[in-house]
């Protein structure tokens, strides 16, 4: 259904099925090509002073307010951290194909900087590989030896607008995604959320030289049992590390559909204060995209740009 804004203008210009016509009739290829003829002759009337304005309006095309350098290097010692790991690094690219979150992560297009020639701008890197793990998944490619592990670290961008210092429209984020098979008894979803705090807490326990830090596991539906699954993982966890602090939350306050069984925080302390610098969980996207329950799939998403703020004291 059209939004109110949509309806009106269709009202203005007295074309009520306009919006059908573009959305239900016109193949994906019929519909680029009349928006590109579309944006084309817009773009004949602009002139090279109007388009400086429309550079200053905008928020989404200005270059980011951070120390190129001293980030690179950063990026470079934490992209040899993930190898060290074991992931294999990725460098995608900055569009993905449209839909990629909307369609099995049910995050709101309008959200997402739509683009031409079916695509978006990369909003969230781990949607984009689990697009890559399935599409290998789906080949029976060579590549695909027992549990898939892939890191990045991407600039994203989303329409939203976040209050508070720190957060701008396009940003860096480092993330992880390990994708397998379910073979019994939680051990895919033990043994892959264990390595991937692992990997967190020597990214900002030991790199970073924070103060402290924490794991919340936050029981999420999804898993026949939620409570059960966090707390033989988290039992896992201490087994295997217990100098590992992890509460888990049975009940969270804020319900979200994102996750599936764990959604799982890291917590901070940087100069004695405390930040929520990562989120992570099970997602059930290859499940959707190869239609195979068996399917498992974990993320994990940090705030890369972030960090540097807070040890700036910029946040």
């Amino acid at each position: 259904m059209a939004s109110v804004i949509v309806q009106k203008i269709l009202e203005r210009l007295n074309q009520p099925d306009l919006f059908r016509i573009l959305s239900e009739e016109l193949t994906g290829t019929e519909l680029n090509s009349l928006l590109l003829e579309i944006f084309n002759r817009r773009l004949d009337s602009i002139s090279a002073p109007e388009l400086l304005n429309l550079y200053r309006l905008n928020r989404f095309v200005k270059p980011a307010d951070l120390p190129v350098l001293e980030l690179k290097q950063i990026e470079l010692d934490l992209l040899k951290l993930f190898e060290r790991f074991s992931f294999q690094l990725l460098e995608l690219s900055p569009v993905s194909i449209l839909g990629s979150c909307s369609v099995v992560a049910l995050a709101d297009q309008k959200k997402i900087l739509s683009a031409l020639r079916g695509t978006e701008v990369l909003a969230d890197a781990t949607n984009a590989i689990a697009l890559h793990c399935s599409d290998l998944k789906s080949q029976n490619s060579t590549d695909v030896k027992g549990t898939l592990h892939f890191a990045t670290i991407q600039r994203h961008i989303r329409t939203q607008e976040i209050q508070g210092k720190g957060f701008t429209p396009h940003f860096k984020i480092g993330c992880l995604v390990s994708a397998g098979t379910d073979a019994g008894s939680f051990s895919f979803e033990k043994e892959n959320l264990l390595h991937h705090m692992e990997v967190m807490h020597a990214l900002f326990l030991e790199y970073h030289q924070v103060e402290n830090i924490r794991f919340r596991f936050l029981c999420r539906p999804g898993y026949s049992d939620a409570v059960l699954l966090a707390q033989r993982v988290a039992e896992f966890v201490k087994q295997k590390r217990a100098d590992f602090e992890v509460e888990v939350v049975e009940n969270p306050e804020k319900e979200i559909g994102y996750y599936k069984g764990i959604q799982y925080k890291v917590d901070i302390r940087v100069n004695g204060k405390h930040y929520e610098i990562a989120d992570g969980g099970f997602v059930d996207w290859t499940q959707q995209y190869l239609q195979n329950k068996k399917e498992r799939m974990l993320t994990t998403g940090f705030g890369f740009e972030f960090m540097h703020r807070i040890v700036k004291g910029q946040v």
